[in-house]
């Protein structure tokens, strides 16, 4: 397991859709799909932990990679901000 974690995110022109890069394996096998946060509660560890975040609409997690829909009054800064936070408690 990494000492550090790379987060990288791109806003897409929609202004709902994220894409995050990471340098961890976010996922072991095929790409999951939610589209829930009761969906993202059922999920895989991480999914889970990801579930705590309100404003996820939509969220797909593919390897290294996420994307993330969100909810139209949902700010980006404090999506950023939230999911920077699981993933960090997850994996340090």
């Amino acid at each position: 397991m990494s000492e550090y974690m790379e987060i990288e995110t791109e806003i897409d022109d929609d202004d709902l859709t994220m894409y995050i890069r990471t340098n961890l394996k976010l996922a072991p096998g095929e790409p999951e799909e939610y589209d829930s946060l009761e969906a993202l509660e059922e999920g895989s560890p991480v999914a889970q932990a990801l579930a705590m975040i309100d404003g996820i609409a939509h969220l797909t997690i593919d390897g290294k990679n996420m994307v993330l829909v969100r909810e139209p009054d949902a700010p980006w800064h404090s999506l950023v901000g939230d999911i920077s936070a699981a993933l960090k408690d997850f994996f340090l």
